[in-house]
Order: C-alpha cells, then sequence, then structure tokens
C-alpha cells in the first residue's frame, strides 16, 4: 500500500501547510512524528507561521539534485515519477494513524504538563516553607537580642546602684577620717568619765564589742528630734554640726550655740568630750541626746 508524504500527511491531518514545511524543515526531515512534536511545542509561538526563507530541497529535509537545479521540467518530470497515488481507503488509514498518533502525543504533552505543574507546585510549597522558617527565625533573633538588651540594661542598672553606694560609703568614710583623725594622736584620759565604765566583769563582753555605726536620737528644745547614724569613731562634735545644720531656723538665735546632754544618765558634755569619739564616750551602738542653750560664760 502506497503511504502519504509527511508533509501530505501533516496536511491531511489538518496542519497549515506552510506550518508543516516549516516543522519538516526545522527537524531535518526525520519524519512526521518529529514534525509533530515540534508542531504541538511552538504552537502557541507567535512567529509559527511565518515563512522560512529555505529551498525547496531544505524545506523537504534534502539537498536540491542536479536535476532540480537544471530548470522547471527537469523537477516537474521527477516530482511526477515520486509521487504516490493512494486510494481513499488508504488515505482514510492513514489519516486514522496519524489521527491517533496526534491523540497519542496531546496525551504525553498534558501528562507532561501535569508534571511539570506539580513540580511547580512542590517548588512553591518547599519556598513557602522556606519563608515561613526564615521569618521564624527572624523573630527568634528579635527576641534573642531584645532579652540581651533587658539582661545588660539590668546589670546597667546594677553596676549603677554600687556605685551610688559606693559613693555614700566613701563619703562617709572621709568624714569619719576628718572628725576622727586627731582622736588617734591623742590619750585620753582612761578615768576621766566614770559613765561608761563597766561596773562589774560581767558587762565587759558587750563593752568590748566593736560596733561600726550608732543611732543618735535628738530631741530638741521645741519637741521635735532629729535621728541620724553616725560612725563609731566620729567625734561628738559631727553631732552638735549636725544639731546647728538641722535645727532649723529661730528668729534672733540661729547662732546661738548648743549644749548636748545625756537623759540617762544625766550628763553635760564639756567642750573635751566634743573631741572624743563616739564609742569611747559611751553612746554606741544608740543613745538619746537632749539639746539645750548653751549660757554665756
Amino acid at each position: 500500500m502506497a503511504e502519504l508524504t509527511a508533509l501530505e500527511s501533516l496536511i491531511e491531518m489538518g496542519f497549515p501547510r506552510g506550518r508543516a514545511e516549516k516543522a519538516l524543515a526545522l527537524t531535518g526531515n526525520q519524519g512526521i512524528e518529529a514534525a509533530m512534536d515540534w508542531l504541538m511545542e511552538h504552537e502557541d509561538d507567535p512567529d509559527v507561521d511565518e515563512p522560512l526563507e529555505t529551498p525547496l530541497g531544505h524545506i523537504l529535509g534534502r539537498e536540491p539534485t542536479s536535476s532540480e537545479q537544471v530548470g522547471p521540467e527537469g523537477s516537474g518530470s521527477a516530482a511526477g515519477e515520486s509521487k504516490p497515488i493512494l486510494t481513499e481507503e488508504e488515505r482514510q488509514e492513514q489519516t486514522k494513524r496519524m489521527l491517533e498518533l496526534v491523540a497519542q502525543k496531546q496525551r504525553e504533552r498534558e501528562e507532561r504538563e501535569e508534571r511539570e505543574a506539580l513540580e511547580r507546585e512542590k517548588q512553591r510549597r518547599r519556598q513557602g516553607q522556606e519563608l515561613s522558617a526564615a521569618r521564624q527565625k527572624l523573630q527568634e533573633d528579635e527576641m534573642r537580642r531584645a532579652a540581651e538588651e533587658r539582661r545588660r540594661e539590668k546589670a546597667e542598672e546594677l553596676a549603677a546602684r554600687q556605685r551610688v553606694r559606693e559613693k555614700i560609703e566613701r563619703d562617709k568614710a572621709e568624714r569619719a577620717k576628718k572628725y576622727g583623725s586627731s582622736v588617734g594622736s591623742r590619750s585620753s584620759p582612761p578615768a576621766t568619765d566614770p559613765g561608761p565604765v563597766p561596773s562589774s566583769p560581767s558587762q565587759e563582753p558587750p563593752t568590748k564589742r566593736e560596733y561600726d555605726q550608732c543611732r543618735i536620737q535628738v530631741r530638741l528644745p521645741d519637741g521635735t528630734s532629729l535621728t541620724q547614724t553616725f560612725r563609731a569613731r566620729e567625734q561628738l562634735a559631727a553631732v552638735r554640726l549636725y544639731v546647728e545644720l538641722h535645727r532649723g531656723e529661730e528668729p534672733g538665735q540661729d547662732q546661738d550655740p548648743v549644749q548636748l546632754l545625756s537623759g540617762f544618765p544625766r550628763r553635760a558634755f564639756s567642750e573635751a568630750d566634743m573631741e572624743r569619739p563616739l564609742q569611747e564616750l559611751g553612746l554606741v551602738p544608740s543613745a538619746v541626746l537632749i539639746v539645750a542653750k548653751k549660757c554665756p560664760s
């Protein structure tokens, strides 16, 4: 049974002649199947129907022969000898085979497109997961940086508080040194004041105990009181200075000197006592003093 040529078969299946010739030429005339693959892959190309500028021999997939180059007469005789003659039944049978082949190629194309779509969907989901993971990592990094910033601020705050405490301690030490430096170079009479001397050996351990600070409450003549903590080695003059600075303004009497008295046992401190430490005067760890106006001598 004679068969149609590849070009005629493609035309019989409904492809335009120019498109069929172009497919055969670009596939090197390797057969109808290769031409159909090209047509199906490029059917949506905007230039698919543009003619291909190549000689006839190249369109049919072969070089022109010497008879084709001689003239149209030789070409016509050769074409007439090579062109097959098909009956209607043979033509229909060959068309049927071609349509089945087209349908098969169409199914293969659809399956390929479906696989590609599935792969694109997988790629999209994978990219979405990667984007979500990157966003979560960014949030975790921001939370970690915020926590580190809070820890740093807390450490700076603690360091600032420590510096304030150290400054207060230095100020107290300087004040104690200022008012107690002269006491170390002097030797105070041990028996001048029998008040703080223990009356029995059983009271000696409390008096021998070393106190760093003492709490002094001072009662003013107007009924109010002042309370302040001093170093145990500070002089009594520091207490008198504190009272003079904080007793308040009294019209006409703000410059009057004051005299400090102890409530129990009753005792008036002299100018010599002002040079003595609070610990030596028995005012440690706490004592109550009374302010009286000093009578001019």
